[in-house]
């Protein structure tokens, strides 16, 4: 997605917004008690409270429940959705991707509706964005559904505080449709591979093979990050990323009425406030309660904003954030 352009900012009307929380709750002493630290520890990270996923509760069951939402929030039938696009950081299998289960879930596995899935990791969102008001300015599609759902708790290893802690599992979706007052200024993703082993989830695709080395396989199902190598290298290449998105929008930063950033950890969004300057009530923060989502965050924090009333019409947002590739992301829109 390096930039989008059609000549003229791509219209949309933000038509409905679903979100979905696992039932179960897990206090931030909760957490410490289950993994043997002091009392305190997870809170110290800025954390309140986490939602796990039951064996119940699965991608493209929370991903359904989210796009359901979603679609009865615009008030559209299910069979009137025109493309249904999967925006999760981790897919549910490899193959097939999650949209064409959460297809089936909403009754619509015969019908033949494009389904599928596009990942950048976190910043999933942002990508399925630009397929959707692509699709739209090509004249395929009037309405269409992007979800994203991810059980972050799946791969977690505990023992390590760092990559365990600040994460939560749950879904999001939003419902679509072609032309209306919102208007997409500026959308952009850049991507620097020197630091794609900075986040790694090295099981379940094709490098490592299960019967080659059962427990070479079995030690990479965990989710590694490096942090603060991950924290440098973003905050260094950040506010390049950011001037040249804000120049494409022709938006000042100060113009910015609301900042939804994906929900990385307290200090990123803490560091994302001191670049931008401003009010800090702008930016969208709800990694307290609900935690690094990884794709769900962001699409997640858009709906929490919705049904704020902070998308007033003529207000430009700031979606923006980085993950695993290592990637920036963001996009400027006019609501």
């Amino acid at each position: 997605m390096h930039e989008f352009r059609t000549g003229s900012d791509p219209s949309f009307t933000l038509a409905g917004v679903g979100t979905y929380e696992p039932r179960m709750v897990v206090t931030s002493d909760q957490l410490d008690e289950r993994h043997g630290r002091p009392i305190g520890t997870s809170a110290a990270l800025g954390i309140r409270e986490r939602r796990y996923a039951a064996a119940d509760e699965t991608s493209s069951f929370m991903g359904a429940e989210a796009a359901r939402r979603a679609i009865d929030g615009a008030g559209w039938r299910v069979d009137e959705v025109d493309a249904l696009i999967g925006a999760c950081g981790v897919m549910e299998q490899p193959i097939p991707g999650t949209a064409p289960l959460v297809q089936r879930r909403l009754g619509l596995g015969g019908s033949g509706t494009p389904a599928f899935d596009v990942n950048a990791t976190c910043l999933s969102f942002l990508p399925a964005l630009d397929h959707a008001l692509a699709g739209m300015a090509l004249g395929r599609w009037r309405r269409v559904v992007i979800f994203a759902a991810d059980i972050a708790s799946a791969a977690l290893d505990h023992r390590d505080l760092e990559s365990s802690a600040i994460f939560g599992d749950g879904a999001a979706a939003v419902a679509l449709a072609a032309d209306g007052p919102s208007r997409l200024l500026a959308s952009r993703l850049e991507t620097f591979g020197d630091g794609a082993d900075l986040c790694r989830l090295g099981a379940g695709g094709t490098r490592l093979r299960p019967l080659d080395d059962p427990e070479g396989f079995l030690a990479q199902c965990h989710f590694r990050m490096e942090g603060v190598a991950l924290f440098k290298a973003t905050a260094r290449r950040f506010p390049g990323f950011l001037t040249r998105l804000m120049d494409e929008a022709g938006v000042a930063l100060d113009g910015l009425d609301s900042i939804i950033p994906h929900q990385a950890s307290a200090p990123a969004i803490a560091h994302l406030a001191r670049t931008l300057g401003g009010d800090r009530s702008r930016i969208v923060d709800v990694f307290a309660t609900l935690g690094n989502r990884i794709a769900s965050s962001m699409p997640h924090a858009l709906a929490v904003a919705l049904r704020a009333g902070v998308l007033r019409p003529g207000s430009t947002s700031l979606l923006v954030g980085s993950s695993a590739g290592l990637s920036l992301g963001g996009a400027v829109i006019r609501w």
